[in-house]
C-alpha cells in the first residue's frame, strides 16, 4: 500500500472534544447552576426572618446566577492552544539548485544598448 504524497496527516491529541459530548457537558453545567440558584432562592425564602444577612446574599445568589449561568452555557467550543497543532505537514523535498540550461546575462559590451547615454546619428 502506498502512501499519498499530498495527503495531511492527523493527531489525535490535538483533536477537540466531540459536539455532542461539548454540548452535553454545558447543558450539564447549565443544570447545576440552575440547582444552585434554586436552592439559594429556597434558602433565602427560609432565612428571611431569621438570617436576614444569610438570606440577602443567598438572594443576590439566586439573582446573579442564571445570567452566569447563560454566558457559560453559550460560551461556546474550547480552544486548546496548549496541545500540538492539529496536523503534521508533508515533508518538503528538497529541490535542485540552479540549472546550467539557462542562458548567462549578456556582458555589456560597445552597442546602442551600452551607451544609451550618448546621443547617436549625426556626427
Amino acid at each position: 500500500m502506498r502512501k499519498q504524497g499530498g495527503a495531511e496527516v492527523f493527531r489525535i491529541t490535538g483533536a477537540r472534544q466531540g459536539l455532542a459530548d461539548d454540548v452535553r457537558g454545558r447543558q450539564r453545567r447549565y443544570i447545576i447552576s440552575m440547582s444552585v440558584r434554586t436552592v439559594s432562592v429556597v434558602l433565602a425564602a427560609t432565612l428571611w426572618n431569621v438570617e436576614r444577612h444569610v438570606a440577602v446574599v443567598a438572594l443576590a445568589l439566586g439573582v446573579l446566577l442564571p445570567y452566569v449561568a447563560v454566558v457559560i452555557a453559550n460560551a461556546g467550543r474550547e480552544n486548546a492552544p496548549s496541545l500540538p497543532s492539529t496536523f503534521v505537514p508533508a515533508p518538503v523535498r528538497p529541490s535542485l539548485g540552479p540549472s546550467s540550461a539557462v542562458a548567462p546575462e549578456p556582458a555589456p559590451g560597445p552597442g546602442p544598448a551600452a551607451s544609451a547615454g550618448e546621443p547617436q546619428g549625426t556626427g
